[in-house]
């Protein structure tokens, strides 16, 4: 009797990474829909216009920079598995 087993690939380790693709993803959404309220949120701060201005527009530039990210996982899908 031999304790040596056979290397076999996992057949989850796919499905594992589609689940963490679609949990990053998620992540992402969630993300998005809390920076927008706090970009909503800041463009009714009491504040001097100018620092108003200059949050918000920081905040609408992370807003772009997630949406990139939620692309870049979109296009991911969509490519052929190499």
């Amino acid at each position: 009797m031999s304790n040596v087993l056979p290397f076999r690939p996992r057949a989850t380790v796919a499905r594992l990474a589609r689940c963490e693709v679609v949990t990053v993803a998620g992540d992402l959404l969630e993300l998005l829909e809390r920076l927008e309220d706090v970009s909503a949120r800041a463009a009714a701060m009491g504040r001097p216009a100018r620092e108003v201005e200059r949050t918000v527009q920081h905040l609408l530039d992370a807003v772009s920079a997630v949406e990139r990210a939620l692309d870049c996982i979109g296009e991911g899908e969509q490519s052929a598995p190499a």
